[in-house]
Formats: C-alpha cells, sequence, structure tokens
C-alpha cells in the first residue's frame, strides 16, 4: 500500500467536506509548500554551519558563479536575486563585515562600486557550495534519477510560465 502524507488527509476532508469541489490543486500547492519548508530549513542548517544565513550564501554563490574575477556590480546582484537595493545592501555590508566580499570603484562608472570575493569569501563559498550540493542529494534521495529530471523539467514548465 502507498503511504500517505497530510496533504492525503486535507484533500479526503476537502472531498467530505465540500464535495462540489475539486480540491487536486491542493495536492500539488499543497507539497510544494511543505517540501520548500522542509529544503529551505535543512538548506539553513548547512549555511549556519558556516556562519551565514540563505541570504548571504545567495550573494556568495552568485559571485563564485559569476566567473573571474568573482565581481559584480550590487545592479547586477540585483538583477540576478530578485532584491531590493536596500537588502541588498544589508547583505553586502554583512558580508562585507565578514570580510567576505569586498568593494572597490567600478571602473566602468566613476559613481558606482564593483562588489567581490575575497580570497577569504572564495575559499568559504567553495567548501559551503560542496556541503549545499551534497544535502541536496540527500534530499532528492528518495527519489530515482529519471524521476528527479521529470520533477525538474515539470517545475520550470511550471516556473516558466508564471515567470514575470
Amino acid at each position: 500500500m502507498e503511504k500517505t502524507d497530510l496533504v492525503d488527509k486535507v484533500l479526503a476532508q476537502w472531498a467530505r467536506e465540500k464535495p462540489e469541489i475539486d480540491p487536486w490543486p491542493m495536492a500539488i500547492m499543497g507539497r510544494l509548500v511543505r517540501a520548500d519548508a522542509i529544503f529551505s530549513k535543512t538548506l539553513q542548517g548547512v549555511f549556519k554551519q558556516f556562519g551565514l544565513n540563505g541570504g548571504e550564501f545567495d550573494v556568495l554563490a552568485t559571485l563564485r558563479r559569476s566567473g573571474q574575477p568573482y565581481a559584480l556590480t550590487p545592479n547586477q546582484l540585483l538583477q540576478t536575486l530578485m532584491l531590493t537595493s536596500g537588502s541588498m545592501t544589508n547583505r553586502i555590508d554583512r558580508l562585507e563585515e565578514k570580510f567576505l566580499v569586498a568593494r572597490s570603484p567600478d571602473p566602468n562608472d566613476r559613481r558606482g562600486v564593483v562588489v567581490s570575493l575575497t580570497e577569504q569569501g572564495l575559499n568559504l563559498i567553495d567548501e559551503v557550495i560542496v556541503q549545499h550540493v551534497a544535502k541536496g542529494n540527500d534530499l532528492l534521495a528518495p527519489l530515482e534519477l529519471e524521476e528527479q529530471q521529470q520533477l525538474a523539467n515539470l517545475l520550470k514548465k511550471l516556473l516558466v510560465a508564471h515567470a514575470h
């Protein structure tokens, strides 16, 4: 017999209480919300081990995957991370206080700055990303590789359809 989860219980309750509606969308929405909570909590634990939060990880990871010289303007970071400028400034400030990023004048804009990984920041993100991926593999282990690929493709299709 297939295992059930809380969402199955919720669907059964709605079917009993409101038989005129089809609660099927709740099966997906509820599970996405629950999966997000589980994944977020687990990944926050990884970041915390390294003295980071998820937002700081995002900035470091974005700089790292941008390639050498691992430097972007705050505006480029904003576009990638979809944040307000105030939130971005706060993240950069915290990372700068930890000596993980440095600000320097933007050679292409006298009024601007460039945010770059320090050597300490580069070493840290290279260590964190290994743990991040390992934890992701652990979280996805209940699914076969083909199922993981199918899920990724379906989620992409859904997100592309709702992108603004």
